[in-house]
């Protein structure tokens, strides 16, 4: 009566998929991406040219994982080829910021016109470029790149004043994946 679940992702060429204890490592032109990839009742295998994520079960929870997890495999692969982009927006229009990155933070000065520099976290692999009006977030692990610039975005997220006025701040306008 249980229908098996099962996800096929192909391995692209150029691309080594090793899985010990439940650690999945990438290794590709752009470096390797690690993860723990382990849910109960969803088994992973490779196989030479493709990895499997099955599932005997045929529950809600095990099918919602076996697609899960196989996209978190697709997007660690896709790292270590093409690698993972987002291109931000500086705006103000009252008071010039001044952007610098100092080993895994980013330093937001004279934002707003405050004398207190705000900081955001840099995670991973990650790094940050910022010139002029744009900042380049980018990596190989997608996690990581997408969380360092919705932290920088959130950091000069504008309170107590009206939106519609102060639209100051750094905003997420591409994503190249």
């Amino acid at each position: 009566m249980a229908k098996e679940i099962k996800k096929i992702i192909s391995i692209p060429e150029g691309v080594t998929v090793t899985l010990e204890n439940n650690v999945l490592s990438t290794s590709g032109p752009k470096g390797t991406n690690t993860r723990f990839v382990w849910y109960p009742g969803v088994n992973i295998t490779v196989d030479g040219s493709e990895v499997t994520v099955d599932s005997a079960s045929s529950r809600k929870k095990q099918k919602a994982m076996v697609g899960t997890l196989a996209s978190h495999i697709n997007n660690m692969m896709n790292g270590v080829v093409n690698g993972f982009e987002y291109r931000m927006k500086v705006v103000y229009s009252h008071f010039p910021m001044q952007l610098k990155v100092e080993g895994k933070q980013f330093i937001i000065s004279n934002f707003l016109g405050e004398k207190k520099s705000r900081v955001s976290k840099i995670l991973g692999e990650t790094t940050v470029k910022a010139s002029g009006d744009e900042v380049i977030v980018s990596g190989i692990n997608k996690e990581d790149v997408g969380q360092t610039a919705a932290n920088i975005e959130q950091k000069t997220k504008i309170k107590r004043f009206d939106p519609r006025v102060f639209q100051d701040g750094i905003y997420i306008v591409e994503k190249r994946l």
